[in-house]
């Protein structure tokens, strides 16, 4: 297998058809490396689907991430965080049956609790949902995303801080740091958020790395929406430099409209980059 793989939110525009299969078999054909199941609607795929998803993907060797519902907030009470864990756990049974390798999730709000107080709440219900999951023999790995609107828990301090917690590791969106930021879009700050991640985990947080990229459209509140590189100032030659600089291991998951095309562009850059050093 390729050290870092590229590939797209959900089945590629260009696919003859809109299911998984069809979206695995045209990654394969594009010579992208990946593809995120995207549950984000609901967990609607059933068991049998699941197994023949899992089968597809081993055979062409395209590597799978499911992407959890978005309604979803650990940081509730009474029937909002039951079904917000009853998603996670259904995304993460279906993932292992399809061979995913890991859960994105969007793990809450902060509604106007204290930072350390809200912490502390989603890092409890992860351990729970971790612990649930494990006695039904489930391990696949939670992937907590870095959010891009302040009301949202997923800072990148928030995403490194609670891969304390076994089984659970960040997913770095970059277009979301960017858009909360408006920083984060320079070779030296790439660097600086997997020099982080290498702080917090270690190496093995660059040889396990999970990403989403895309352009984006934000305001000084945060992200507003996804855009194509083109129409976007993210400076994804950057990131693809910097992810050869760290030498880095893992999926790197394209969300913009155009879903392949960027996908593509920035798995050219990388290549480029890696056949010249």
């Amino acid at each position: 297998m390729k050290c870092l793989l590229f590939g797209t939110a959900g089945t590629p525009i260009s696919s003859k058809g809109n299911d998984s299969l069809s979206g695995i078999r045209r990654v394969k054909e594009l010579g992208l490396g990946c593809m995120e199941l995207e549950f984000v609607r609901g967990v609607k795929m059933g068991e049998r689907t699941a197994h023949n998803v899992g089968e597809a993907a081993k055979h062409l060797d395209i590597m799978l991430s499911v992407h959890a519902p978005y309604y979803i907030n650990l940081n509730a009470q009474g029937e909002t965080l039951l079904k917000s864990k009853e998603r996670i756990m259904n995304s993460a049974r279906v993932g292992q049956i399809c061979g995913a390798k890991s859960v994105v999730i969007h793990a809450g709000f902060c509604q106007g609790g204290s930072r350390q107080t809200v912490y502390e709440k989603i890092k409890n219900e992860l351990i729970d949902i971790r612990e649930k999951l494990i006695s039904e023999g489930v391990g696949i790995t939670l992937r907590i995303e870095t959010m891009g609107r302040k009301s949202q828990f997923g800072s990148l301090e928030d995403v490194l801080e609670i891969a304390e917690v076994d089984g659970v590791l960040p997913c770095l969106d970059f277009s979301h740091l960017h858009a909360l930021t408006g920083k984060y879009n320079s070779r030296e700050e790439f660097a600086s958020v997997l020099g982080k991640v290498e702080d917090k985990i270690g190496h093995f947080g660059l040889d396990n790395l999970h990403a989403h990229v895309s352009g984006i459209e934000y305001s000084d509140k945060g992200e507003k929406r996804h855009l194509i590189f083109a129409e976007s100032d993210f400076k994804y030659r950057e990131l693809a430099q910097t992810f050869a600089d760290f030498d880095v291991c893992g999926m790197v998951i394209c969300e913009s409209p155009n879903l392949e095309g960027d996908a593509l562009a920035l798995k050219r850059e990388y290549d480029s980059i890696r056949n010249n050093h």
